[in-house]
């Protein structure tokens, strides 16, 4: 550290200290309260960090084997994700309380590819190879990509948050009613999944309510432990067989072979990382207002580029492209809990979890209704974090209203019908197969038109001020 020559040094190098311990974002909490917060991270996380591998290895026939490394080498690359995010390298990582996860909308597309390139390893080698040169396409338009984000009112991110929120909703409700996958109708429910998820979701929120102090920022974690107990109680929760898991494993890099590179996979997972850098925008500007930290140009690009880091060693490491989690930035707005040292120690607790194959499976134990109930509180909150911003746009404008409202109707078209896209091209499946991706490039397109293609004239200005 640079020493303080003068007076003016030393006041100055006192404002710097003072403002860096009294950010929320920096402080080390101790170890304890580290260790619970991060646990209650990877246990609101853990769900929809498998769900993907789950459903391309399913997709792709792969082995039990196959399917147990893809998930050990989510975890693992998942934790040096949410490293890179959360403590930065250079300027690379925004240095935000970020976890980072497998983005959702690249499921459709790497099983499309891999089915065409017949399934199975040959399959996977060719996702991967997709994956690695979009990876490295996010890392180098991070830069310039953040520079259009000026483009982006409020009314356009505060849009996007909303639908973030709104539309991962059927996620879990599908834990809820233990479907097979969001866009597929569940004919009969469960009454007993009912009670779990609705039992997890008032306890929660009555536990954060009544609760004070500490307790009340783990009332996520202890509304999860209690209604997993009670169902353990019950039998309804399914106990792995840890005999047949090994003990130690570990992600070798390559392990299902080198990379094989394709022109159209490698445009569909380019799309993808495009998309998923609108959802680490929004994911940026989501835990900005929650920390109270102006958002800039730099922060957005340093976050894109650690996604775009993060997805060139899934394609090493044999896992996915990654994005900002919307649930753990609800949990953090649920909990108040603004450390970014706590998804540090969720990234170290997700990494030791992928080397311990039997501690991974039991926090899968949890019954996926009594995940869902606690997900279902959480998006909520993510949606709520994007009416917060929405409430500072001035809606007297009429082009606002149009822009918010046309946002989220089609964005809420797709996901209430995930199939209406299946009659069109596969290229327009990627683009427009996911509600997100529809809502937020449509608040993206009319932003653009109403404010700067066909900005409002002086007379249009008067009549609204009228």
């Amino acid at each position: 550290m640079k020493c303080c020559e003068t007076n003016a040094d030393v006041s100055d190098c006192m404002t710097k200290a003072k403002s860096v311990q009294d950010n929320p974002v920096d402080e080390v909490l101790p170890l304890n309260k580290l260790i619970i917060y991060g646990v209650q991270h990877v246990c609101t996380f853990y769900a929809a960090a498998v769900i993907v591998p789950i459903i391309l290895a399913n997709a792709l026939n792969l082995s039990r084997s196959d399917l147990l490394h893809l998930i050990n080498a989510d975890l693992f690359t998942c934790g040096i994700a949410s490293l890179i995010q959360s403590v930065g390298i250079g300027k690379i990582g925004v240095r935000l309380p970020l976890l980072q996860g497998v983005t959702f909308t690249a499921m459709v597309p790497m099983v499309t590819i891999g089915v065409a390139a017949g399934g199975g390893i040959e399959g996977l080698r060719e996702i991967y190879g997709a994956i690695l040169i979009a990876g490295l396409f996010a890392f180098i338009a991070g830069k310039y990509f953040s520079k259009i984000v000026r483009f982006f009112p409020p009314v356009v991110m505060g849009s996007t948050i909303l639908i973030v929120g709104l539309a991962l909703l059927p996620i879990a409700a599908n834990d809820i009613v233990g479907g097979q996958s969001p866009s597929i109708m569940q004919s009969s429910v469960n009454i007993r999944n009912i009670y779990y998820a609705l039992g997890t979701f008032f306890l929660i929120v009555i536990l954060q309510r009544v609760l004070r102090g500490f307790f009340s920022t783990i009332a996520v974690l202890l509304g999860l432990l209690l209604c997993s107990g009670i169902a353990m109680m019950l039998g309804d929760m399914k106990v792995h067989d840890y005999n047949a898991l090994p003990w130690v494993a570990y992600t070798q890099p390559f392990y299902f072979g080198l990379p094989v590179f394709h022109i159209a996979p490698i445009l569909s997972m380019t799309v993808v990382m495009i998309i998923a850098m609108i959802e680490t925008s929004a994911g940026v500007y989501a835990i900005g207002s929650i920390v109270k930290r102006d958002i800039h140009a730099d922060d957005i690009a340093s976050a894109i580029q650690a996604d775009g880091l993060a997805t060139v060693l899934g394609s090493i490491l044999n896992s996915f492209p990654y994005t900002c989690y919307a649930e753990n930035v609800g949990l953090v707005r649920m909990t108040g809990v603004r450390s970014r040292w706590v998804i540090v120690s969720a990234s170290v607790i997700m990494i030791i979890l992928s080397s311990f194959p039997v501690a991974a499976a039991l926090v899968a134990s949890i019954p996926a209704p009594v995940l869902g109930g606690a997900a279902l509180a959480m998006f909520a909150t993510v949606a709520m974090i994007g009416v917060q911003i929405l409430s500072q746009v001035d809606f007297d404008d009429h082009s606002n209203i149009i822009i918010a409202g046309a946002s989220v109707a089609l964005s809420m078209l797709v996901t209430a019908q995930p199939h209406i896209t299946d009659s069109f091209p596969s290229w327009v499946r990627i683009v427009f197969g996911s509600g997100i991706t529809v809502g937020a490039l449509t608040a993206i397109f009319l932003s653009l038109l109403f404010n700067h293609v066909l900005p409002p004239s002086k007379s249009d200005k008067n009549l609204a001020s009228n």
